[in-house]
């Protein structure tokens, strides 16, 4: 997909679809309460198919209304119905995990596998840290295919490393009030992307369950139920957003994100303030945000450790900038769908970018002349939907495998084409 460029600063309104880890994380707490709950606004895409799908298959009664974009779960307070079950989620790491974690609450034996991706990505530690609370789990020693082989899970200590996936841990702490002994967790290492587990607990508190801990290091879940609740409001993707937010920093202008605030439980909503230091102006109305950019861009020195999955979208706004970029604090990402270090190095010197690859991120600096590419998206949504903007601004840029968007926001070029 070839993109054209928009020869003039824009000014438009945009809406974002549902937010991908606030949908997988609600259906997952939706199917351990005991009743009914309805999910308002959740989102379509691969990756939240996969999950209610998995639901389905477990026995579940999860009713898919796409034309509303409503999911309507019938929770049976941490029953699994279904026996024996096979699972295919694809490459979709929140459902990985987390139904790693959910299997071990039921009486049977099940087999989770995903795609050729999925099987690099580790889930080791998930593993490890779920048998030391004595769930019997076997296969690969770090990736999927898992067989779990289900009693309930028995509770006790554990550890789990916060280095590689924040999901471990938010898989942990969403199951663990229906294990049959209180849970304490305790981090191995420093904890990545810690809005995400924040997000975790914030669900969890919103179907009325609270837990003790020490800052990030240690958490205490004691057995208790999650309370069902007639409608769950689902927010706009902020991870979707970054790049809508990123177009007027890149074109010029304004753009407006209906249906999004700065309070929201997203941590990528914190890419606004990033935006605000290389030189754009944030303004939040009643229910959304208007990114506008009058004057040059500045680079910066930044750590993304916490918000990894907008690092793509900083990379592709930074040779526009008048100085250089360093990003930090993102090899996590090494191990997310692709190597997006890697990857957006190799593309961004496609188009003709001075770029240094770093352990941890990427030293990217101005660019004044790009050269047409066509843009390897190495089956990751992210890259293609980042690297789309570029095209926004310069001629030449095609896009390769645009269907990879499905995976979060299956209808991104359209809604891009809007910005026209």
């Amino acid at each position: 997909m070839q993109i054209t460029p928009i020869s003039h600063p824009i000014n438009a309104t945009v809406r974002m679809p549902g937010s991908k880890s606030l949908t997988n994380r609600a259906l997952l707490i939706a199917a351990l309460a005991n009743g009914t709950t309805r999910l308002m606004n959740a989102l379509f895409s691969d990756d939240s198919r996969y999950f209610a799908q998995a639901l389905q298959t477990l026995g579940f009664d999860v009713v898919l209304d796409e034309t509303n974009h409503e999911m309507t779960v019938a929770g049976l307070g941490g029953r699994i119905p279904a026996r024996s079950a096979e699972l295919f989620i694809g490459n979709a790491g929140t459902a990985a995990r987390f139904l790693s974690a959910f299997l071990t609450l039921g009486d049977g034996e099940f087999l989770l596998d995903g795609d050729a991706r999925m099987r690099e990505r580790p889930i080791g530690d998930l593993v490890q840290s779920l048998t030391q609370l004595g769930a019997t789990v076997h296969g690969q020693p770090s990736t999927v295919p898992l067989k779990i082989l289900a009693h309930g899970l028995p509770g006790g200590k554990t550890q789990i490393a916060g280095n590689i996936s924040s999901q471990f841990l938010s898989a942990l702490l969403m199951v663990a009030p229906y294990a049959q002994a209180p849970i304490e967790i305790e981090l191995s290492t420093d904890l990545n992307s810690k809005p995400y587990v924040d997000m975790s607990l914030a669900i969890m508190s919103d179907f009325g369950v609270q837990i003790e801990r020490d800052g990030y290091s240690r958490f205490i879940i004691h057995p208790t139920c999650y309370s069902p609740l007639s409608t769950y409001a689902i927010e706009s993707d902020a991870s979707a957003a970054s790049y809508f937010f990123a177009a007027p920093a890149i074109l010029g202008g304004t753009v407006r994100v209906e249906n999004i605030s700065r309070r929201s439980k997203q941590g990528d909503i914190a890419f606004l303030d990033v935006l605000q230091r290389m030189g754009c102006m944030v303004t939040e109305e009643e229910n959304a945000i208007l990114v506008t950019r009058h004057s040059h861009l500045v680079g910066l020195d930044v750590d993304m450790r916490d918000i990894p999955d907008t690092a793509q979208t900083l990379a592709v706004i930074a040779p526009f900038a008048s100085t250089p970029t360093r990003i930090r604090g993102i090899a996590s990402a090494r191990v997310k769908e692709t190597d997006r270090v890697s990857a957006v190095c190799t593309e961004l010197k496609r188009l003709g970018v001075q770029v240094e690859e770093h352990d941890d991120g990427m030293t990217i600096h101005p660019c004044d002349t790009f050269q047409p590419a066509t843009i390897h998206t190495y089956n990751d949504h992210r890259m293609a939907m980042s690297f789309a903007l570029i095209g926004l601004r310069m001629d030449g840029v095609t896009i390769e495998n645009p269907g990879c968007v499905s995976k979060t926001f299956p209808n991104y070029f359209d809604v891009l084409e809007t910005l026209r």
